[in-house]
């Protein structure tokens, strides 16, 4: 099998760019269903893209060699347009999004090419992660596991008890990234479950190496990952604002399921243009 490689830096600028035409795609596809997890996918735009764009190896024929796991599936629609940019899926797949005759759900489906897993059902895609993991270590492979989980996946169980199993276990081919945005559906989770924190400690506490960053920062991230020990599972908290990069949305929390009206999607696309220029 040839030597899988990845990028030994980040450029930001072209990462921007990406995310900037990502958030316009969305908001294009909001306006075929008349509700859309439009500020979930915003807040993980730029974590999903640094693991698309920087970590995840390829070989060289382009076929991913690592594999990537959205737990927290409300936020597909960002994993979606990322793989139909990446070809791995069509624009018709997309444009089919949520209809009769379309593949695509609101949560991703295993099967649908470059899904690796169905997830939706929070607090799920971790222990998934660890198992994949777990199996990809026992075949001998260096296959590397990246899953993103968001911040209110931790109020379930089964999240920490795949914390407590990949310790265990001493899976450093295991990496993944809160989507910190301080969001649980409509409620603050600074607000309505205080004793999620202190964060690191918790974690640290489990056995995992730990990072913080900025989740809006790509550089930040692939940094993260690049620089850590290796020498077990690793947890990235990524601060996050719900709804980046379009104003009206950022921190409010009816655009958890939406989509914009007329006047609201003419508002976000001049902002994402104002931002590009």
């Amino acid at each position: 099998m040839p030597n899988p490689r990845r990028s030994n830096s980040f450029d930001l600028s072209s990462a921007r760019q990406r995310c900037r035409r990502y958030r316009r795609r969305i908001l294009d596809i909001s306006q075929q269903v008349s509700a859309l997890h439009v500020a979930p996918a915003f807040s993980c735009t730029e974590i999903t893209d640094a693991i698309y764009h920087g970590l995840m190896r390829r070989a060289p024929d382009g076929s991913f060699q690592d594999v990537f796991l959205m737990s927290k599936g409300h936020g597909c629609m960002i994993q979606y347009v990322i793989l139909e940019e990446l070809g791995i899926l069509t624009r018709e797949d997309l444009d089919l999004y949520c209809t009769p005759r379309g593949r695509l759900g609101a949560h991703p489906d295993f099967g649908t090419p470059g899904i690796a897993a169905s997830t939706g059902s929070l607090g799920h895609g971790l222990g998934i992660a660890t198992g994949q993991a777990c199996a990809e270590r026992m075949k001998g492979s260096d296959v590397l596991i990246y899953c993103v989980l968001s911040d209110g996946e931790f109020q379930e169980g089964s999240t920490w008890e795949a914390m407590m199993m990949a310790a265990n276990l001493k899976l450093p081919n295991l990496i993944a990234f809160m989507d910190n945005n301080d969001f649980s559906g409509l409620e603050r989770m600074s607000e309505g479950h205080q004793a999620f924190y202190p964060l690191i400690e918790k974690i640290d506490a489990f056995g995992w190496e730990t990072a913080e960053v900025d989740g809006h920062n790509g550089t930040d991230i692939f940094n993260a990952v690049t620089g850590r020990r290796g020498d077990r599972p690793l947890l990235v908290v990524c601060h996050t604002v719900k709804g980046k990069g379009v104003s009206f949305m950022e921190h409010v929390p009816v655009w958890h399921y939406r989509s914009p009206n007329a006047a609201e999607l003419k508002q976000a696309i001049a902002e994402l243009e104002k931002d590009e220029a």
